[in-house]
């Protein structure tokens, strides 16, 4: 069978860091190009994985089968909805776009083209997350849960910002790590069917959420957190007893594990459960939550 092609928009730390490398490496992939807003970065990426450099977007998508993208939210909607347009399948970042107008249009595009689609929810693909969330989905009986995901990239007293951004200082915890604590508790509890939030000090924002099987949970999520109470916790309280997120070992593996969902998808044809239209809930709920503590 021949490799998918999937060629990478973007040339930040996290598309030199984690995409390019796990595409250029893996045996059912072609890493395809590389096109980025920067032509020398994008020049230099290329040159590192020993493909080619694109100066326009559209000859990336005409090269490849697929696209990874590795781009701020409100650019990679439109160009993924374009790549969808042209027939390509879809390798998205979360969340996939911080209005529900621009997630509702790149999954419009991704269902007329009939394209396959994955989000990159780390949490759903490093193996040891991935196995925990499926054994607490299978079990039921939750009573409650909680994702708390305190980040420090902009703390006061000088957080981790390798991986900063203007479009995360912008919008915050909420939407950088707001997804990934929904894209563990929905699998598990069920959809949201209502929402409730409350900002914190610095970015921080407060959720509670009501889920289909009828459990509650609750999530801190913020990028301003000291550094010394940084940290990720997921619990979950039900008739079983507790049940704690086990320690994973990074984005590099998941994202690999990503690649084979949307290679597998390409060639069968099933939706994967971390799709555009799962990107697409997410983005609402996330958006419902913004709406409420700006008009408090």
């Amino acid at each position: 069978m021949n490799r998918l092609r999937i060629g990478l928009v973007g040339t930040g730390p996290w598309a030199s860091a984690t995409h390019a490398p796990a595409l250029a490496e893996h045996p059912g992939v072609e890493l395809s190009g590389v096109w980025g807003r920067r032509p020398e970065a994008a020049a230099t990426l290329a040159a590192t994985h020993a493909t080619t450099a694109y100066a326009d977007v559209d000859d990336l998508f005409a090269a490849s089968d697929a696209v990874a993208f590795a781009v701020p939210p409100d650019v990679q909607a439109p160009l993924a909805a374009r790549a969808a347009a042209a027939g390509r399948h879809l390798l998205l970042d979360k969340p996939v776009a911080t209005s529900v107008e621009g997630a509702r249009d790149l999954v419009t595009a991704a269902e007329r083209a009939g394209v396959a689609s994955v989000v990159f929810f780390t949490l759903r693909f490093a193996p040891v997350t991935a196995a925990w969330v499926a054994q607490q989905a299978s079990v039921g009986g939750w009573f409650t849960g909680r994702a708390d995901w305190y980040g420090s990239f902009y703390a006061p007293d000088g957080g981790d910002a390798a991986f900063s951004s203007p479009w995360r200082a912008g919008r915050g915890g909420l939407w950088d790590v707001g997804p990934h604590a929904l894209s563990v508790l929905l699998p598990v509890l069920g959809d949201v069917t209502s929402v409730t939030a409350a900002r914190g000090a610095g970015d921080t924002t407060h959720l509670i959420l009501r889920h289909t099987g009828g459990a509650s949970s609750t999530a801190a999520l913020s990028l301003t957190a000291p550094v010394k109470c940084a940290g990720l916790t997921v619990e979950l309280r039900g008739e079983i007893g507790t049940e704690s997120l086990p320690a994973w070992d990074g984005p590099g593996e998941a994202f690999r594990t990503a690649i084979d969902g949307l290679v597998e998808a390409a060639r069968g044809g099933t939706p994967h459960a971390c799709d555009a239209r799962f990107g697409l809930r997410v983005t609402e709920i996330l958006a419902e939550a913004e709406a409420l503590v700006a008009g408090a």
